[in-house]
């Protein structure tokens, strides 16, 4: 598949520029959930086997993504989720910082709260960036997992897995990957758990998701809620026993799967593959430069990195202050879809990000700049 087939599957109205808030579905996501949906509606005899074959689909198309073995893959409905699962099932210290996204935090004390088997060390990072530097400062023996997002939803910080995992040795490395999933090539591998939701820059909806383990991690994790999808044992063979988990990622189920959503993320994540990622991160690329080039034209701070090595598809603005509002202002009026935050706005910037949403993007800083000046 050619990046031109790619990008004729964003549908979205120009103007869209809020990917790490969520992705409008692609054109096959929705093609794919329509045709599913469509087929429980009639629910014509046989047509059951279709959905149960999705989660081996959207496994497989994972796996080509990721990089690790489909039976090391498991579905989730979200991140979130993904996220419970690994901190309740950590034993002893993880380092991570408290600045995360709150679903990482807010896992680990909840972990540590309820069990009592795991003990969050917050790591001092600045403005977002996790560096293999800072780890190093702050690790101890008592650390047995560090935890951290590949790409942070504030600052739009791209961090280094490679050097992180030189730091780290063999803790277990758990990254929150919903920002970066489908648009960074990343070398998963080094990770011992990666967990991703598919409604932001893959495009596939909410309620899909996956959670990728390495044998390390699958070896070290206790899948504390494993439902009775998470075992061996077949569905007719599971009454009047309590069978153990299933010694591979399927004992981090906790039901079954919805069918629809797998196959919305799995028709996503085959596209994506089809594709390349590095040719979609490389089109990203691009116009993450343009933006920045347009800022600087009209003097708007960047606070964002300007490396391509450690930025992905944010650019996060600071104006002063008290000019926030103005900035925000205008761009809602030339319909402009951002994320405003107290202090600073993001723009959120895909490979289909057209030139008419580049010109809109240009006139809201024509406007601001000129209301700004008065």
């Amino acid at each position: 598949m050619s990046i031109d087939d790619y990008l004729a599957g964003f549908g979205e109205e120009p103007g869209y520029l809020d990917y790490g808030r969520v992705g409008p579905l692609s054109r096959v996501a929705a093609e794919e959930s329509t045709a599913y949906t469509q087929l429980l509606e009639r629910a014509r005899y046989g047509s059951l086997e279709a959905f149960a074959a999705q989660d081996a689909r959207v496994r497989a198309a994972a796996a080509l993504l990721t990089g690790f073995p489909t039976e090391q893959i498991v579905f989730q409905p979200n991140t979130t989720q993904g996220l419970m699962h690994a901190m309740f099932g950590l034993t002893g210290g993880v380092l991570l910082s408290a600045e995360e996204f709150p679903s990482l935090p807010i896992s680990a004390v909840r972990a540590q709260d309820a069990l009592h088997v795991t003990r969050p060390t917050w790591l001092e990072a600045e403005r977002g960036r996790i560096t293999p530097g800072a780890i190093r400062e702050q690790l101890d023996t008592r650390i047995e997992a560090v935890a951290l997002s590949l790409v942070d939803s504030r600052t739009g910080y791209l961090c280094d897995l490679e050097g992180i995992r030189q730091v780290i040795g063999d803790r277990l490395l758990i990254v929150d990957a919903v920002q970066g999933f489908g648009v960074v090539d990343a070398p998963w591998q080094l990770a011992d758990v990666v967990v991703s939701g598919g409604q932001k820059w893959c495009r596939s909806g909410w309620g899909t998701g996956l959670m990728a383990l390495s044998e390390r991690g699958l070896d070290r994790l206790t899948p504390v809620f494993s439902g009775y999808t998470g075992t061996d044992a077949a569905e007719e063979e599971g009454w009047g026993e309590v069978p153990p988990p299933a010694g591979d990622a399927r004992a981090f189920r906790v039901s079954n799967p919805d069918p629809i959503a797998e196959a919305r993320f799995a028709a996503a994540l085959e596209e994506l593959a089809l594709v390349g990622v590095p040719a979609v991160n490389a089109a990203i690329a691009e116009r993450v430069t343009e933006v920045i080039d347009l800022a600087d034209e009209f003097a708007v701070a960047v606070a964002s990195s300007r490396d391509e090595h450690e930025r992905a598809g944010i650019v996060v603005l600071e104006p002063p202050a008290e000019q926030v509002t103005l900035l925000s202002a205008s761009l809602h009026n030339h319909g402009v879809t951002v994320t405003s935050r107290p202090g600073t706005i993001r723009l959120s910037v895909h490979a289909g990000t057209g030139e008419e949403t580049m010109d809109m993007l240009r006139a809201a800083f024509v406007s601001y700049a000129t209301a700004a000046v008065y």
